[in-house]
């Protein structure tokens, strides 16, 4: 078996979750992160264990820990499935930073 490339079968995730694009030209190895943090945010417990099985929990916890924005719903969930306090995310952090004008 040695000198065989192993090829990973595609993850299957709900069309409704990539609404905004070409759902079959998704490269889901080039837009990883791309992928990881939309089925995080739209997807539902299935997509999400697709999504895990498919990069892995080291690859889904570097994308998440180091996305630019996350809604705070997705954010809260993020830090449950890969067991970080959200004070870790970059997100979190950026949003502590920048808060938003106070509504009137």
């Amino acid at each position: 078996m040695e000198g065989m490339e192993t090829t990973k079968i595609k993850p299957i995730f709900n069309k409704r979750i990539f609404w905004d694009v070409v759902f079959e030209t998704i490269d889901y190895d080039a837009k990883a992160n791309f992928v990881i943090e939309r089925v995080f945010e739209w997807g539902d417990v299935d997509d999400i264990r697709n999504c895990r099985r498919y990069y892995g929990d080291d690859k889904v916890r570097e994308a998440l820990l180091n996305a630019k924005f996350l809604p705070m719903t997705t954010l809260y969930l993020a830090s449950a499935v890969i067991d970080r306090p959200i004070s870790d995310f970059r997100c979190y952090t950026l949003r502590q930073s920048n808060p938003t004008l106070f509504p009137y």
